[in-house]
């Protein structure tokens, strides 16, 4: 599920840098102990993101666990980032939340 694996890797993630329209996240050092499932997790962000509303562009940077994203703070409000980071159930995470879903294909069931 999109949403269980969005609120795993936000809780592994930091804000390194962020102005409006550009924001670097760096893992987490206390996560490093789950470093290659994370990495994965982060891979499929990437992919969900890439090409979503309000994206212009992802940046994964896997040896220096970054992951800088570039995108439209008219769609997305630059608060978005910090309140999903926190866990803060605001409509700035929302939008961001059904931004990032909306990229995850549906899982295919036998």
């Amino acid at each position: 599920m999109p949403n269980d694996f969005l609120t795993r890797l936000a809780a592994a993630l930091t804000i390194a840098h962020h102005i409006p329209g550009r924001v670097r996240l760096k893992l987490d050092g206390a996560a490093e102990r789950n470093l290659a499932a994370l990495v994965d997790d982060a891979k499929a962000l990437h992919r969900a993101l890439s090409g979503a509303e309000g994206i212009r562009s992802v940046a994964l940077n896997p040896l220096a666990r970054s992951c800088t994203i570039e995108y439209d703070p008219a769609v997305i409000p630059p608060s978005a980032w910090p309140d999903l980071l926190r866990g803060e159930a605001s409509a700035a995470a929302g939008t961001l939340l059904r931004i990032a879903t909306a990229g995850f294909a549906p899982e295919r069931r036998p």
